[in-house]
């Protein structure tokens, strides 16, 4: 979300009107079949055609092929694969940004004889979270985080009809030709917002920021790096080129009826070290033989970018989607992807099957999280021989990286509700978490763009886990709305509660030292009310243990 929370008066009585609803978790009866093991199935169904499920996985064995070629050069060994739970937070997070809830599990380990990893993402597919997540995550690569010109730019617009897009997997490069040719009105025609957020002073649209966009979200290169000057020695780009890309912008106006293209407009600039500006020609800064001859600037521009000959469109969307996954790109930086390469291992299969399946974005993604890569553990299991820098690097190992703010946050407030939070919850309740998140990525730091930049933590922000409202409210005694009391009070013995806490924080079930040293604390209360607030303690100490804030 991208507005300023509101006063916390009135985040209370938006709290108090939910509680009162009783609209939390459900009725007693649920949450008690919740806390017991699943019984009966649920569909078992992978969602795709065997021949389809087959060919994804044959696609995720020319990317193993790969990297089993480079840990062989490396004298590396691979990490075995995770436990199914552990994938399933994987793609909770990277695909929701929040981990499963207690209910979503219980219906996983009712699942059996499937693969899980490509069942899981069939259910995330068609729920409205998952597209809603991944469309703001790049609409922040296309406009940024910023409200841009209040009059002509509608943010909210624009990731509500990208989740559309996403949510019927409109192939991805309609969805980028769509936004680079938009025409029409901010309001009916929410593509159009891609341009409009760079209108500044009623000047219309900026050519050098949307040049800047173009380049960096659909094509992997910061070319807006010679925008000023030419690149320093051995640089590929010059501030011709930069221009030369702009100009495509040129021709884009805005009139009362919206959005549209002036043939009578044009692009000047003034290049460094010349005294007036210059009629700046448009043309493409690399494979010249694949714009089209006929078009507007900006029609041509876009069919240049999407052209399945054009690779770097592919390898662009390639390393954001495993960045998305894995919470690091193949490439560092995003979106700093070089013309010829040399490229890591995974990037060219992965691109070439992506532009083979008409940049089917699902299916990308299916293809990255059936590879041994995504698979594997983020833990040796030979104490002697721990997980090394040098072998995460390689992606000997699944990386451990930090939760992002807005990740943390959606667990939070997941965790605390026995039932899955999403489309068929409450409105208020929705309404409810929204502005909690918004409240916790101000005050911990929005990433902004920066998603994947390698930034450590802060004592501010421990502090803020510890002593904010975020978890204590999600963890305080209240028999209506949180997790913890609710499992106090209706779990059959202590072990289930324990059980029950672990799945929801952790999406694992205790070990059993961790088992037997909470059930022993658990066992010194004397009524449901004491274990109900012994409960609320177990889920403050467990949501500020370090695993909780990591993906792994």
């Amino acid at each position: 979300m991208n507005f300023a929370p509101p006063s916390s008066s009135w985040l209370l009585r938006l709290r108090n009107a939910v509680i009162l609803a009783g609209i939390g978790t459900g009725a007693v009866w649920g949450v008690v079949e919740l806390l017991r093991p699943p019984v009966g199935k649920v569909s078992s169904e992978v969602g795709l055609p065997k021949a389809k499920l087959e060919d994804v996985l044959q696609a995720a064995q020319k990317v193993n092929a790969d990297f089993d070629q480079t840990w062989a050069q490396k004298q590396m060994q691979p990490t075995v694969k995770a436990d199914d739970l552990t994938l399933v937070r994987r793609l909770s997070l990277a695909l929701t940004g929040s981990i499963p809830s207690l209910q979503e599990i219980r219906a996983l380990e009712s699942v059996k004889g499937v693969d899980i990893t490509q069942w899981w993402l069939t259910q995330l597919f068609a729920d409205r979270r998952a597209s809603d997540y991944l469309a703001e995550r790049l609409v922040r690569v296309y406009v940024g985080i910023e409200n841009g010109p209040f009059l002509i730019y509608r943010r909210r617009r624009l990731v509500e009809w990208l989740s559309e897009a996403l949510q019927k997997n409109r192939p991805y490069d309609q969805i980028a030709r769509a936004l680079i040719d938009s025409k029409g009105v901010w309001t009916t025609s929410p593509e159009v917002n891609f341009i409009t957020v760079t209108n500044e002073n009623k000047k219309g649209p900026d050519e050098a920021k949307l040049a800047a966009r173009v380049s960096r979200a659909f094509l992997g290169v910061q070319m807006d790096c010679v925008q000023c000057h030419d690149g320093k020695l051995g640089s590929t780009w010059k501030q011709t080129d930069f221009h030369k890309l702009a100009a495509y912008f040129g021709q884009t106006d805005f009139v009362l009826t919206g959005l549209r293209d002036d043939p009578k407009q044009n692009y000047k600039f003034r290049y460094l070290g010349k005294k007036e500006e210059e009629l700046v020609p448009a043309m493409v800064p690399w494979k010249p033989e694949l714009l089209p001859e006929k078009g507007t600037p900006r029609a041509r521009l876009a069919d240049w970018v999407t052209a399945k000959e054009n690779k770097s469109f592919a390898r662009t969307l390639v390393n954001r989607m495993w960045a998305l996954l894995f919470n690091r790109p193949l490439i560092t930086p995003v979106d700093d992807i070089p013309l010829e390469g040399p490229f890591p291992a995974g990037m060219e299969a992965l691109a070439d099957d992506l532009i083979a399946h008409d940049f089917d974005l699902q299916r990308l993604i299916r293809v990255i999280a059936a590879t041994r890569v995504f698979q594997q553990s983020s833990r040796s299991t030979d104490p002697s021989h721990p997980v090394t820098e040098e072998a995460e690097k390689a992606w000997a190992a699944f990386p451990v990286t930090r939760l992002r703010p807005e990740q943390m946050a959606g667990s939070v407030i997941q965790a605390s509700s026995l039932s899955t939070i999403d489309a068929e919850t409450h409105v208020l309740f929705r309404i409810k978490r929204d502005l909690d998140v918004a409240n916790f990525v101000k005050r911990y730091g929005d990433s902004g763009e920066d998603s994947f930049e390698d930034a450590g933590g802060t004592i501010p922000q421990r502090l803020l886990l510890m002593n904010g409202n975020m978890i204590s409210n999600n963890t305080s005694s209240n028999p209506l709305i949180n997790a913890s009391t609710r499992i106090g009070m209706l779990a059959p013995d202590n072990a289930t509660a324990v059980e029950a806490a672990y799945l929801s924080i952790f999406t694992r079930r205790p070990t059993v030292a961790e088992e037997d040293h909470f059930t022993g604390l658990l066992a010194t209360v004397k009524s449901n009310n004491s274990r109900s607030n012994a409960m609320s303690d177990l889920y403050w100490t467990l949501m500020n243990a370090t695993e909780f804030s990591w993906n792994h």
